[in-house]
Formats: C-alpha cells, sequence, structure tokens
C-alpha cells in the first residue's frame, strides 16, 4: 500500500460516526411531524363529526361526546366549543382544540405539546 492509502483508512469510519446522530436527529423529527399531520387531520374529522351533531341533536354533551369518538385522539386532551344553537336552517360552529402530544423523547424535550385547532360549520337541521 502506498502512503496517502494508510493515511486515509479510517476516513470513512469517522465521518459516519460525525453524521450518524446528525441523521438520526432529522429522522426523528420527521417521524414526529408526520404524527402531527395525522393528529391535524383527525382534528379536523372530529369537528366535522362535532357540528354534526350539534346539528342534529338538542344535547349539549353530544359534540363532545362525537368529537371524542371520532378518531383515536386521546379523549382528555379533545376540547369542543359550539355557538350558541339557532332555529333549523341557521349555522352553527364547532371549533375542536386538541394539544398533540410530542411522543419521541429526544423531540420531547425540545418541543412541548403542538396545539391544533379545526372549525367546521354546518345547518341546524333538526
Amino acid at each position: 500500500m502506498t502512503r496517502s492509502r494508510l493515511d486515509e483508512r479510517g476516513q470513512a469510519t469517522v465521518e459516519l460516526a460525525l453524521l450518524l446522530p446528525l441523521v438520526a436527529v432529522l429522522l426523528v423529527g420527521i417521524v414526529q411531524l408526520a404524527m402531527v399531520a395525522r393528529d391535524h387531520t383527525l382534528v379536523t374529522h372530529a369537528a366535522r363529526e362535532a357540528v354534526r351533531a350539534a346539528a342534529v341533536s338538542d344535547d349539549p354533551a353530544a359534540p363532545q361526546r362525537a368529537a371524542e369518538a371520532a378518531g383515536p385522539l386521546a379523549p382528555e386532551r379533545v376540547r369542543v366549543q359550539v355557538t350558541e344553537r339557532g332555529p333549523v336552517g341557521s349555522a352553527i360552529t364547532a371549533v375542536v382544540r386538541y394539544a398533540s402530544p410530542v411522543g419521541i423523547p429526544v423531540v420531547g424535550a425540545l418541543v412541548h405539546d403542538v396545539r391544533l385547532e379545526a372549525r367546521a360549520t354546518m345547518r341546524v337541521e333538526r
């Protein structure tokens, strides 16, 4: 072997050791971002379910129950606010707020729960 080849023998290993933590943190961040995006979709669905329940039912607890049953969101983190119910044909709006937990330990130390909100409006049917 030539002298220059002997000097470069561990270079790839050292480069990998230096870059691997950065790549791992980047991948973990992407996974957490995907989890928040999933929760945002679920919150939007929960808002639609809540406003539907409010539009067809006089029960004031129906929108909260509908939002909690809409998907795999943690029920204790779901908050539903509904505008006052008017006569048949008027609009009613439901706002669903959810604190999306940061489930990955490394990212959780840097970022707290992500607050998500979705709003849906529908006509009162009954």
